[in-house]
């Protein structure tokens, strides 16, 4: 009798002896046609997801963080600097994060330590996680799918303080970060291959790739370079008019704003106009509001939701808003924390959208109450208000401040033009490159603006994203570096040094 698998791992055998123990041959038969895993077995929409904030460069980045580790490297630098991602807690950009926010968190982690370390925390830290423990017991257990009712609450009164308009907690959905939102709106609204979005240029790459990922159309619209980045309505109606050409069936409208990776805020006037277009084509509005806090002159550049503008006009436009702890002076990215508000939503479609999240039983509790942290912090007269305020203003003022100096700086360089920044947590250059620098990129392989960031990466340690990576206009090119690296003078110096020595090797355009 053959022994079974159980009985065999139960056994008394020495080591090396099952080995010699020969399969009969039905079954080394069978085994040999067995199916292997391999690519063209697979889902085909997972080769055409892109997303270069995380791609060649950045993985290059960290092979060369690793040969930093060896006493004889032999690399012309002695770190790598992550510009590539708006991550501001990461190591080496080094974004402190809020004491109350983590104190917080802690104390709702482990509920005991204010008992342990009497007279640590602040009174009204200590009435917070008092306060969340009640309403969400413990951080290990899940919540209410659509996320703790109590926070979602929380979030309706924050977003009525901020646009004067009311806001309905059961049509808030607490997210794994505003990524996890993005992908099942987009996923939701994708109803036939025909199906398309329409996403500005250049963009975030979430986009296209959960596009590519649930088999919709990208409906490109070019933003205007040469007057801010500002949006066009004329290139929207362009990129419609062309959607139809093509057999793509329009769904709905992504605006980011603040913009990544371009930093433009829209005015008023402009978001008017594009809830009118939205109602005209019958566009679900897709409004990207992560950068929402990062503003960088809030006294001549300030920041209207679009909730605030469909609410004003009364429009019945189906709006999606998106917000996250990962931007703003929050930086918490590592919690997964965002949240999404329907508006003008009907209740069976919201129903939908419950069942589908409920699929994943709840988004990180650690990120919600992150979130709570994020829209409810401490108030004048609270004890953690003087804190809090004193490092958030630092945060504003050191991110306002290295914009403008660096914006400033690579204005400066022969080839090189960038809008200065009124928001978010980048520029976005564009770059001029000779003939003879394209050529060399072809020879390479490369798009040229991404043999330039990998000459860059290769000579200086600073790892940026090619524009290639977020669509530009042919022929154009530009690179996205993040304005969190501090100590500006070194930084942009090398940027600096680096670009003023390209030009003297490939010549200017």
């Amino acid at each position: 009798m053959n022994p079974g698998p159980a009985l065999i791992r139960g056994s008394c055998l020495q080591p090396g002896v099952l080995a010699s123990i020969k399969r009969p041959s039905a079954l080394r038969s069978i085994s040999s046609h067995m199916p292997q895993i391999s690519m063209d077995a697979l889902n085909p929409t997972f080769e055409k997801v892109q997303y270069a904030v995380r791609g060649e460069l950045a993985i290059k980045a960290e092979v060369l963080r690793d040969k930093l580790k060896e006493p004889n490297h032999g690399l012309p630098f002695n770190k790598v600097i992550s510009s590539n991602i708006g991550n501001p807690q990461q190591k080496g950009l080094d974004q402190p994060p809020i004491t109350f926010t983590r104190q917080v968190a802690a104390l709702m982690e482990w509920p005991e330590l204010a008992n342990l370390a009497p007279g640590v925390f602040p009174k009204d830290v200590v009435e917070r996680a008092k306060e969340l423990s009640e309403e969400i017991g413990s951080v290990g257990a899940y919540s209410h799918s659509q996320g703790v009712p109590f926070i979602r609450k929380n979030v309706a009164k924050f977003i009525e303080e901020r646009d004067g308009y009311p806001s309905d907690p059961n049509h808030i959905f607490l997210t794994g970060g505003a990524s996890a939102g993005v992908s099942l709106l987009i996923n939701m609204l994708i109803s036939s291959p025909h199906s398309g979005i329409l996403i500005p240029i250049p963009q975030y790459p979430l986009y296209t790739a959960s596009l590519a990922q649930h088999q919709g159309r990208p409906i490109p619209y070019y933003l205007d370079e040469a007057n801010g980045w500002s949006t066009s309505i004329d290139s929207i109606e362009e990129a419609l008019e062309k959607a139809r050409e093509d057999g793509t069936v329009a769904r709905g409208l992504v605006i980011i704003n603040p913009g990544n990776p371009t930093g433009a805020l829209l005015d008023e006037s402009t978001q008017e106009k594009l809830v009118q277009l939205c109602e005209k084509h019958n566009l679900v509005l897709l409004a990207d509001e992560v950068y929402q806090n990062n503003l960088h002159r809030p006294e001549s550049h300030p920041f209207t939701s679009f909730k605030k503008i469909v609410s004003k006009l009364e429009s019945p436009v189906p709006l999606v808003s998106f917000h996250s702890i990962s931007k703003g002076v929050s930086g918490e990215c590592g919690r997964r924390g965002g949240y999404f508000e329907c508006t003008n939503f009907p209740e069976d479609v919201v129903a939908l959208l419950y069942k589908m999240v409920s699929v994943a039983l709840c988004p990180p509790l650690s990120g919600q109450i992150g979130v709570d942290s994020m829209i409810r912090p401490p108030k004048p007269g609270q004890e953690s208000y003087e804190l809090w305020k004193k490092e958030t203003d630092t945060i504003h003022a050191a991110l306002a401040s290295r914009t403008q100096s660096m914006s400033k700086r690579l204005n400066a360089l022969p080839g090189v033009s960038c809008v200065d920044s009124p928001g978010a947590l980048y520029l976005y250059p564009q770059i001029k490159l000779s003939e003879k620098a394209r050529e060399a990129a072809k020879a390479a392989g490369k798009e040229p603006d991404a043999f330039y960031a990998l000459a860059l990466l290769d000579q200086t340690g600073i790892c940026v994203v090619p524009g290639s990576g977020f669509g530009q206009k042919e022929g154009e090119w530009h690179y996205r570096l993040t304005c969190l690296c501090p100590g500006v003078d070194e930084y942009v110096g090398k940027l600096e040094r680096f670009h003023l020595q390209w030009v003297e090797k490939y010549g200017e355009e």
